[in-house]
């Protein structure tokens, strides 16, 4: 009987021994995620498919709020603590903490011509192969068309203006009594783009950070004064202070906005919480006198360099990447492709809705006219300090706590002390 016991024993430990074995040899990843609209369940089924080919490896989707990203994320990297991948908008910003793949996936080459022009955005000073884009989005302006249509107002076409937009909101909105006429993403990166169409060149000659300039100023003084005439609402932009982002998509959904200039994340959304309750239309960049441009951007999905695992990491990212999975991400997200092939043959999106089909056109016909000058401001590591200091100062001059001259004064200095900080 003691013999028997032992053997039993003996077994069970074996057994044991193996199991744990196995389960120390599976390797687990961490993927921090943000959501915009569905894009996390299509990430997930995506990922159940790499676990199913490879048993080996388990990865763990962590969602969190998009403010997670921002301002919990970078203090985790720097920590030594963060994830194995991430999903991120501050591209250049946090390019210290990515690692290079290009030892690790099975075809650079692949990489680099169908994400070379992003590739640079997470390596501005070198060509490494970090991530590439989940969503490649463009900055533009939505119009309540249906409001249009109702007030009798035409809207403007091909090459109009900001002031011809500006002009033709307000005549809707005092047609209809629509509360706001015109409102825009309280964000340095949302002016950036018209500031750009209006000749600000954000660098000089020596590539250095240049915020404040004439076509800067020109774009600036409009958003003030369409704040004091009621062409914009001070409720929106005066809510909060600072840097502080506010959107404004639920009072556009809601029908309390004529024209909304955002970006082309806002096409899931709107599909969804819109739907056909009115024709929610995107239009293409209005124009200044140097250009017709909104400022590129989006989100890339980044391997990071202190991840315990870079093979599998490549592993994964080379998966994810493939043509064949991200035509599937893309179509079902109603993302703009941040991929050159699938760009160029086409995504079949997974909509019905004419609306959406529509803006998803708008957006991606834009982007080979965007202005150099975007795409570099875009790649910029630093790129956050001069957004932060345009809409900071240029709201403490919209709700009356400075100048505007003061405004752009304060603007230079900000971006000039943030930047000295930074190279310490």
């Amino acid at each position: 009987m003691t013999n028997r016991l032992t053997k039993i024993l003996g077994s069970s430990a074996m057994a044991l021994s193996l199991m744990a074995g196995t389960a120390l040899a599976e390797t687990e990843l961490r993927m921090t995620w943000y959501n915009d609209g569905n894009e996390g369940e299509v990430m997930r089924g995506i990922l159940d498919r790499f676990e199913e080919a490879n048993p080996d490896i388990t990865v763990t989707l962590d969602v969190v709020p998009y403010k997670a990203i921002l301002e919990s994320l970078p203090v985790q990297l720097a920590a030594g603590d963060g994830p194995d991948i991430a999903r991120v908008t501050d591209l250049g910003g946090l390019s210290e903490y990515y690692m290079d793949l290009t030892p690790h996936v099975g075809d650079p080459e692949y990489w680099r011509a169908n994400f070379g022009p992003f590739l640079k955005w997470l390596d501005p000073d070198g060509d490494a192969i970090s991530g590439f884009m989940t969503q490649l989005t463009v900055t533009g302006p939505y119009v309540n068309k249906t409001l249009f249509e109702q007030a009798g107002v035409e809207m403007p076409g091909e090459g109009a203006t900001w002031d011809d937009w500006a002009a033709a909101s307000k005549a809707v909105a005092d047609a209809l009594d629509i509360p706001i006429p015109m409102a825009w993403d309280r964000s340095g990166h949302r002016v950036s783009g018209p500031a750009i169409s209006m000749g600000a060149q954000m660098f000089d000659a020596e590539g250095n950070p240049a915020l404040v300039d004439d076509g800067l100023k020109m774009m600036a003084t409009k958003l003030y004064d369409w704040h004091q005439d009621g062409t914009m609402a001070k409720e929106l932009w005066g809510s909060v202070s600072g840097s502080t982002y506010l959107g404004a998509n639920e009072d556009f959904a809601n029908a309390q906005v004529v024209m909304y200039m955002s970006g082309s994340w806002q096409i899931p959304q709107f599909a969804e919480t819109i739907g056909d309750a009115f024709d929610w239309w995107a239009v293409p960049a209005p124009c200044g006198p140097a250009a017709c441009t909104g400022m590129p951007g989006g989100a890339a999905l980044v391997a990071m360099k202190d991840t315990d695992h870079p093979e599998e990491v490549g592993q994964l990212m080379d998966f994810l990447a493939q043509e064949e999975n991200l035509a599937e991400f893309y179509g079902e997200t109603l993302f703009i492709p941040g991929h050159l092939g699938l760009a160029e043959s086409g995504v079949e999106f997974a909509t019905d809705d004419p609306r959406a089909a529509h803006a998803l056109q708008t957006f991606a016909s834009a982007v080979p006219g965007i202005s150099p000058v975007a795409f570099d401001l875009q790649g910029y590591p630093s790129n956050r300090v001069m957004f932060n200091a345009l809409i900071s100062r240029l709201g403490e001059a919209i709700v009356g706590e400075l100048t505007l001259d003061e405004a752009f004064d304060r603007m230079s200095q900000d971006v000039e002390q943030q930047l000295a900080e930074q190279s310490r």
